[in-house]
């Protein structure tokens, strides 16, 4: 999953980065207000962790932002005030969730995929795609019992699709989902191309189509069956 942390104390963002690439994350970052806001509307994550007190703002104005634009992203609150009053802010606002600092990584990340199994897969770990059942947790897929031997991009990729089923997605939008922001800076989108391939090949070689359509000019669509 794709998660911006906006948090200003460098010791703390290397850690926590460092902590959810580990956990297969890509995890963008942003230290003050101004280079969160533009990544916000620039963007689209699937969750953000957002510190309040930031250099040039406050992270509850990126809050209130954040969930008037896309409401479907989730947001976890990380603060060193830990007041009953800015929890409920926080919460009145449409934080998923708040965590006072300190806390343990163990406890972020427990609470990270808390948010995102209840946003985007129905607070269950496992789900039903057509024919295939995928744990988002153990990050496996199968399909009539058999289990389809996928990479980390591979896998990051699928849920991309399977999360946006019958959708058209832009290759852009892919790109920056599994690979980061930065890449819409490429080129070309070639490797996005050569990852479906791959993408499909895994799937034949158990028997499965993977439907993934190719709009031209655009991107791509996953119909399940």
């Amino acid at each position: 999953m794709k998660i911006l942390l906006i948090e200003d104390e460098p010791g703390l963002y290397e850690t926590i980065s460092r902590f959810l690439g580990g956990e297969g994350h890509v995890c963008e970052l942003a230290v003050t207000y101004d280079e969160a806001e533009e990544k916000l509307a620039l963007y689209a994550y699937d969750c953000v962790l957002i510190d309040i007190m930031l250099p040039g703002g406050s992270g509850l104005d990126l809050l209130r932002q954040l969930k008037e634009s896309h409401k479907s992203t989730g947001a976890i609150v990380i603060s060193a005030k830990d007041s009953l009053e800015d929890k409920l802010t926080g919460l009145d606002l449409g934080a998923d969730d708040y965590l006072p600092k300190p806390f343990h990584l163990s406890e972020l990340n427990a609470r990270l995929k808390s948010v995102l199994r209840r946003l985007k897969f129905e607070g269950s770990d496992t789900m039903q795609v057509g024919s295939l059942t995928i744990d988002t947790e153990a990050r496996t897929v199968f399909f009539n019992g058999e289990e389809v031997l996928l990479n980390r991009k591979e896998f990051d990729l699928l849920m991309v699709f399977v999360t946006n089923q019958n959708r058209v997605i832009k290759k852009s939008a892919l790109a920056e989902h599994v690979w980061g922001d930065n890449s819409d800076q490429s080129d070309s989108y070639d490797f996005i191309y050569s990852q479906i391939k791959n993408l499909r090949k895994r799937f034949t070689q158990v028997g499965y189509e993977l439907t993934i359509q190719t709009v031209y000019g655009i991107g791509y669509k996953f119909s399940p069956h």
